[in-house]
């Protein structure tokens, strides 16, 4: 996949595009893809998405704190693994946003971006206010002599958006994300300086600044996770929470337990790999009832994660 953005202007050839956020890649995105590069085919031309570096409504409202799924790399990433020709990322503007569909299509998908047919997802709409439809694009598309197609639905009774997924997230169904993602969700960041409460009840743990500022931060609670550091994969055991048992205030820590693992990981970067939820959050009497329930959570995680090898072998 070629990227082309600001940094790196180069002629386009005709291309059948789609245009989309993207946020996550997942099903329902790879679907709609697979069809550009289908119709790409037919017509011997490149594929190609074109997407957005920044969420279109933090552009228009300053103070907006969009949830998302993946940062900018990440989506870039994701969006490598479908098989596309080009990802286009466009810089939106108030200026983009005050465009009528018709001059979007003519002035940047036709002039700029050389899209000589754009699929368009079944319930997409773009231009100023939204005010447009299908019918309309296929009629501006005739005007400027743009093929426009509207994408099939993925099939299946199983709604799958951007927007579900966060809410499946936000709740702890882990295992469902993952299947609606095609992938197992994950967050990353950089190891920082914890309370060390973990290590002085046999459980040390690495406290993990997220990268991104806007990731979505799943259900509080205990998950099975893989822990990838320096390109070495270690089972882990992970927590999303207030500490409650420790007074922590409102202060949410995201701490993993590595398992077999001997070593300094502060300053380093790490990224977990959520397998499933084991429980929700709980405060406890005192520090040694919550020692217990932790080998126990430990013995359960170990048993998740062997069955979720066993699955995928």
């Amino acid at each position: 996949m070629q990227l082309v953005d600001k940094t790196n202007k180069i002629e386009l050839p005709p291309l059948v595009a789609t245009i989309g956020f993207f946020d996550g890649v997942h099903t329902g995105h790879r679907y709609l893809i697979d069809q550009v590069k289908e119709e790409a085919a037919k017509r011997g031309l490149p594929s190609a998405v074109i997407t957005f570096p920044v969420h279109p409504r933090k552009v228009l409202q300053k103070d907006y704190q969009p949830s998302l799924l993946c940062g900018y790399d990440e989506k870039i990433e994701r969006l490598a693994t479908t098989g596309i020709d080009y990802c286009i990322c466009l810089d939106f503007t108030v200026e983009i946003s005050q465009m009528s569909a018709k001059r979007f299509m003519q002035d940047i998908l036709k002039e700029k971006l050389n899209v000589d047919s754009l699929i368009i997802g079944y319930d997409h709409r773009f231009g100023h206010n939204r005010e447009d439809d299908f019918s309309d694009y296929e009629r501006y598309g005739s005007e400027i002599k743009m093929q426009v197609i509207e994408a099939k639905a993925l099939p299946g009774l199983e709604h799958v958006s951007s927007s579900r997924i966060r809410k499946l997230l936000a709740e702890g169904y882990i295992r469902k994300a993952g299947k609606l993602l095609s992938y197992n969700y994950t967050i990353s960041g950089k190891i920082v300086e914890g309370f060390k409460v973990g290590r002085t009840i046999g459980f040390p743990t690495a406290n993990i600044q997220i990268w991104e500022t806007y990731k979505v931060v799943p259900a509080f609670g205990i998950y099975a996770v893989y822990v990838h550091v320096e390109g070495i994969k270690y089972d882990g055991m992970l927590y999303i929470g207030k500490r409650p048992t420790l007074h922590n205030g409102d202060n949410i820590s995201i701490e993993v337990n590595l398992f077999d693992f001997d070593g300094d990981l502060y300053n380093k970067t790490l990224t977990a790999e959520f397998l499933d939820f084991v429980r929700p959050d709980e405060k406890f009497s005192d520090i040694a009832t919550l020692k217990d329930q932790i080998s126990r959570d430990k013995e359960t995680v170990i048993k998740v994660i062997e069955n979720y090898k066993g699955l995928n072998t």
